[in-house]
């Protein structure tokens, strides 16, 4: 099991290479709702006007899945994982400056395989 100060293992893959299943705990997330504030907007809102990448927007986003990230981390710790598998994001527009960022995936409990594998090899 992780412990508190352990970083939860978070892959997008259905598998932890290395690693074996041993405890599957169901699903896990970790949600926030973000809005740039009116400075932000403003500021991007200038930005259209010459087209491009609005950084003002890109910065927001990469907070706001971090945050999600980190939230679905403490979640999948409160079930007692120290894994989660098939980790992804989803985002709904909930008013005109307001999106709500979710990431979700499997937590598990995983321990490192040990001893060789002979894996089937089909031909």
């Amino acid at each position: 099991m992780s412990e508190s100060g352990s970083p939860i293992l978070l892959l997008t893959a259905n598998y932890a290479p290395g690693y074996e299943v041993d405890k599957l705990l169901g699903l896990t997330y970790g949600l926030t709702v973000r809005s740039r504030g009116l400075g932000g907007n403003i500021v991007a809102g200038l930005r259209t006007l010459g087209g491009g990448e609005i950084k003002e927007y890109t910065q927001l986003a990469h907070q706001a899945r971090q945050e999600a990230l980190d939230r679905l981390s403490e979640h999948a710790r409160g079930l007692g994982a120290n894994a989660v598998l098939s980790v992804s994001f989803d985002s709904t527009e909930i008013a005109a400056n307001m999106t709500e960022i979710i990431a979700f995936g499997t937590a598990v409990v995983v321990s490192p395989v040990s001893g060789e594998r002979q894996f089937v090899k089909l031909s």
